[in-house]
């Protein structure tokens, strides 16, 4: 395959093109509808619980009895198992079949979600978020390999992406929404939640989803070790540098230790012949580029929600029910945006719908860094979130057919996982450079405190000024990601009818 990915049409990059039209069965149709409901809702749950518990968190500080710093690692330990397994259980639906993965994981996540609904102690609960990571990790890269091997290459698959996409990228908002939704009644529901919604999959997914085949291999355990432990002790480092600095003694040991095994694990996986992941995934210039443009999307997409989550509560005063519905006009225009990107993905391609959806999002991250203390809902949040979600939505279904396109079925679990995990370790990323930053700023604010302000107001107008301050860093990664767009996902022109 060449370096520039070729996109014709409605097929996405370097793939072939689609078979020829065929009268639709009405059975076969509604099978891939409840297939893709199925898949859509385990992507949805994952997804949910890595923000779901967000506004929970100080009821299930009371209730529970954390310690400040312990009540961190409910949102940390599901964060970092699941980031630390992703490699591994995307290589293992490979070899033992993704609808089996699938189901285990499922399993797995949905009986860890009733343990954590039942915590009767802080301990408890953590080995419950624990659990939901490993499950998470199992299902989740399942989830995207599904729809390429259940859903025929052309629009059929588009659409499919397109529904899996809307609900990926919305999975974070709709979990604070949903979040503070619940927490008002009891926090114990944001676990609770996903006992229907796991069991039905489960229930359905043996019936309505194909295995796929599978490609049993000599197993390459260095390389499993090496890349668990190696992206488990990165995702750590970014952890406790966004909670004890990066000068921290931990943070720079899991630094040191995270790239030494994660440059051992590149190293080994050149000479085993059955690699974990193969290499090849980032030899096509188009995919890199787009794992690039996921990972720097996830630095600005989490700090951004970690920080806007914060300033409507304690800038603008709102409780937990009115915090999760302030994300509901970015989850509305985020989900309409996403339905309509495979619609548009035959006319402009890939680059064009994501470069507009980036570029869109990098003027919502501008206008975000314009926040003060004076600003209300209507005036610094609505119109920058509308935005955001507009242009999020774009950007992750051209994204996903780009890194998915022209893969062999054998390798699509691995690359499923490697997208995942970088959109998490990602996400630790920019939450940790998005803190740094706060601090500063809110340390230099309250150094400097305004004239004329009382006690309260000058609070908020110096956390008003860190949150600022941290979307100016949210700005460099989404424009970093603008220019990954421009200059590195090189696309052909698509080709004409008849030619």
């Amino acid at each position: 395959m060449s370096q520039d990915q070729d996109v014709r049409a409605s097929t996405p990059a370097g793939a072939a093109a689609p078979e020829a039209a065929a009268p639709e069965d009405p059975g076969r149709a509604r099978r891939l509808r409840i297939a893709l409901a199925i898949i859509v809702a385990c992507q949805l749950m994952v997804t949910l619980d890595a923000t779901i518990v967000n506004i929970a968190l100080p009821k299930i500080q009371n209730d529970l009895g954390f310690s400040p710093i312990g009540l961190s690692w409910v949102l940390n330990s599901y964060t970092l198992i699941a980031g630390g397994l992703l490699l591994l259980g995307g290589r293992f639906g490979d070899v033992y079949g993704r609808r089996r993965m699938f189901m285990s994981g499922l399993v797995v996540f949905t009986a860890a979600s009733l343990l954590g609904g039942l915590a009767p102690s802080a301990a408890v609960l953590l080995v419950a978020r624990s659990l939901q990571g490993v499950g998470a990790a199992m299902a989740a890269p399942a989830s995207l390999s599904l729809i390429i091997n259940n859903f025929r290459e052309g629009p059929e698959r588009n659409r499919a992406l397109g529904g899996f996409s809307s609900v990926a990228g919305l999975g974070l908002t709709l979990g604070l929404i949903l979040g503070g939704l619940l927490a008002a009644l009891s926090w114990r529901l944001v676990f609770f939640i996903n006992l229907p919604i796991g069991l039905l999959a489960v229930g359905l997914a043996r019936s309505y989803l194909l295995e796929t085949e599978r490609h049993p291999v000599r197993f390459d355990l260095p390389g499993a070790v090496t890349s668990t432990v190696g992206t488990a002790a990165l995702v750590f480092g970014f952890i406790r540098a966004a909670s004890d600095g990066w000068s921290d003694r931990w943070t720079v040991i899991s630094f040191v230790a995270g790239v030494a095994l994660l440059v051992a694990f590149v190293l080994m996986e050149t000479k085993v012949p059955q690699p974990i992941m193969s290499l090849g995934l980032l030899a096509n210039r188009a995919r890199a580029g787009a794992y690039l443009n996921m990972l720097l999307m996830a630095c600005s997409l989490s700090g951004t929600f970690f920080f806007l989550s914060q300033f409507v509560q304690d800038i603008l005063g709102f409780g937990t029910v009115e915090a999760g519905a302030a994300f509901l006009p970015l989850a509305v225009t985020q989900f309409v945006s996403a339905r309509s990107a495979p619609k548009l993905l035959p006319k402009f391609g890939p680059k064009r719908i994501s470069t507009t959806g980036v570029a869109l999002a990098l003027c919502s991250s501008i206008w975000m860094t314009r926040l003060t203390a004076d600003s209300s809902y209507l005036t610094g949040i609505l119109g920058p979130t509308i935005l955001f979600g507009v242009g999020v939505g774009l950007c992750f279904m051209p994204l996903n057919s780009v890194i998915m396109a022209g893969l062999p079925r054998r390798d699509t679990g691995a690359a499923s996982g490697l997208l995942q995990s970088l959109q998490r370790s990602g996400g630790a990323l920019g939450v940790a450079v998005l803190v740094t930053v706060f601090g500063t700023a809110l340390q230099h604010a309250r150094s400097h405190p305004a004239a004329g302000l009382d006690a309260t107001r000058q609070a908020q107008h110096a956390l008003a000024h860190g949150i600022a301050t941290a979307f100016i860093a949210g700005t460099i990664f989404m424009a970093a990601a603008l220019l990954v767009c421009l200059f590195v996902i090189k696309v052909r022109p698509a080709a004409r009818p008849g030619s």
